[in-house]
């Protein structure tokens, strides 16, 4: 059984795991509370899915090797392309993205999505500032706001703020110069009072899922898991067995 991809989570829906068996791809939802005891196997490319159907692939390179990798047109787009894609010409929102303590960022989505792309980052605060008629206006903005408020943010710097607080007034410092045409704010409802601790893992009890960000509880610990980290690996009955299962950095910060 490997991961082949996985679904982030929301506040009303957990994350969930694409499993894929003989061929078969199955979806293993992350409920909070459910235990997992899987221990990790050898890491290859994912392959790819075709609905319910997934063809394996043997190659060594993870997540994906170079004949399955894509690449999201949009993620490096500046607004200077032809609108090759038929979502290009969607209305589309620029919003700003709030994250624990103090990090902040401003992206692009179709306008009927913005709630859930706040929410697939796993974002505590965001704000909907301008609306246009298609996705090249709104990456022309994205890459002016930029140079003030970075387009992207590492899961890792994510992870650092999940036992913190958000600091309101840098927040409003970001957002008092924009007009705001929606805002939206998440209860992810972890409760952390300490950094868990970054690992590559699928054993332990279940507390949460925030994006793609799964906290699992093992022992007297607390972990953070990268859902993408997983994608390519065989899981294995039982944690204990794996010789694979690797804490990344233990962190105590408030």
């Amino acid at each position: 059984m490997q991961v082949v991809g996985y679904e982030p989570g929301t506040p009303t829906a957990p994350a969930a795991l694409e499993l894929a068996t003989d061929g078969t791809v199955s979806t293993l939802e992350l409920t909070r509370g459910q235990t997992l005891d899987y221990g990790l196997g050898e890491r290859h490319c994912a392959g790819s899915t075709d609905g319910t159907d997934h063809h394996a692939c043997a190659r060594p390179t993870a997540p994906y090797c170079d004949i399955h990798s894509t690449t999201w047109a949009c993620a490096t787009c500046r607004g200077n392309c032809a609108m090759p894609l038929e979502t290009c010409h969607e209305e589309h929102v620029v919003y700003l993205a709030a994250f624990e303590p103090a990090t902040f960022k401003v992206g692009v989505t179709r306008s009927w999505r913005f709630k859930r792309r706040l929410a697939e980052q796993g974002a505590r605060r965001g704000v909907q500032i301008k609306t246009v008629e298609n996705g090249r206006i709104a990456r022309q903005i994205e890459a002016d706001l930029a140079t003030e408020v970075p387009d992207r943010i590492p899961v890792e710097r994510k992870i650092d703020g999940l036992a913190q607080t958000l600091d309101h007034a840098a927040w409003e410092s970001v957002i008092e110069s924009h007009t705001i045409e929606e805002a939206v704010e998440f209860d992810w409802g972890l409760d952390l009072s300490t950094r868990p601790i970054t690992a590559t893992m699928a054993a332990g009890t279940v507390r949460g899922t925030r994006g793609r960000v799964l906290v699992l509880e093992r022992g007297e610990s607390t972990y953070a898991v990268d859902l993408r980290d997983l994608v390519g690996f065989e899981l294995q009955d039982g944690a204990a067995e794996s010789e694979r299962q690797a804490s990344l950095g233990a962190f105590d910060r408030s």
